[in-house]
């Protein structure tokens, strides 16, 4: 009788965790990979989608922002750590020791990027190479570990790389307000881990701090212009 009711839940949990997963592979993860945006936006390609042109990972996020480009752009320009911040969840990255303290102010001594600078993600060298600038456009970052350091996954070993971009764009509206869209795509070598680590934890912990950092940009530009 003891094996037969372990026999039930053992088999109860695995139709439990067989229906999670199916949740999240069907309804779950369509809906943030494209969180925002629209069919056309999804489907569009935009500035630097060539540099990887078959990604493993691939999310298109947006939001309206009742603000212009000019008011939104100096956001964007000053992102990363020790400079403006990202706009998210503050406390998440200072448990991960990233040391990341969002603004909420624009400051002037980071206004003026351009391709080629580093966009530092935390202390230690960690950044994520600029690859174009297009002022109140776009800002596109790019990095490859097989000849730079972009992100540095802690999960890297011997072998492995890490390929991603990740861009903004600004779209004036004919109402005058703005669509910021996200684009974030990434390539790795094929591995379990890679696999695990990736799709399993960066995908969707991504899609929450990317999510929080769109409605923060947006908050931030649609205050200053109440204030103005």
């Amino acid at each position: 009788m003891k094996s037969r009711n372990n026999f039930f839940k053992l088999l109860d949990a695995s139709l439990t965790t067989a229906a999670a997963a199916a949740l999240y592979a069907l309804i779950i993860r369509p809906w943030h990979l494209r969180w925002g945006a629209s069919d056309e936006e999804l489907c569009r390609h935009f500035p630097g989608d060539k540099l990887i042109p078959y990604p493993k990972l691939k999310a298109t996020h947006a939001v309206t922002i009742h603000a212009s480009p000019a008011e939104i752009w100096p956001w964007i320009a000053q992102i990363g750590q020790g400079r403006g911040g990202f706009y998210s969840y503050d406390w998440i990255e200072t448990l991960l020791g990233l040391n990341i303290h969002s603004s909420e102010r624009i400051i002037p001594q980071f206004q003026n990027i351009k391709s080629g600078d580093k966009i530092p993600l935390g202390p230690g060298g960690l950044d994520f190479p600029i690859w174009m600038v297009e002022k109140e456009k776009a800002l596109v970052l790019y990095g490859d570990t097989r000849t730079s350091k972009p992100l540095d996954p802690l999960v890297l070993t011997r072998g492995d790389f890490f390929t991603a971009s990740w861009g903004f764009y600004l779209e004036k509206q004919p109402n005058g307000s703005t669509r910021l869209i996200e684009r974030w795509r990434a390539e790795w070598n094929n591995a379990a881990h890679n696999t695990l680590f990736y799709n399993v934890v960066l995908e969707p912990a991504g899609f929450i701090m990317e999510r929080k950092m769109l409605l923060g940009i947006k908050e931030r530009a649609e205050a200053l212009i109440h204030l103005s």
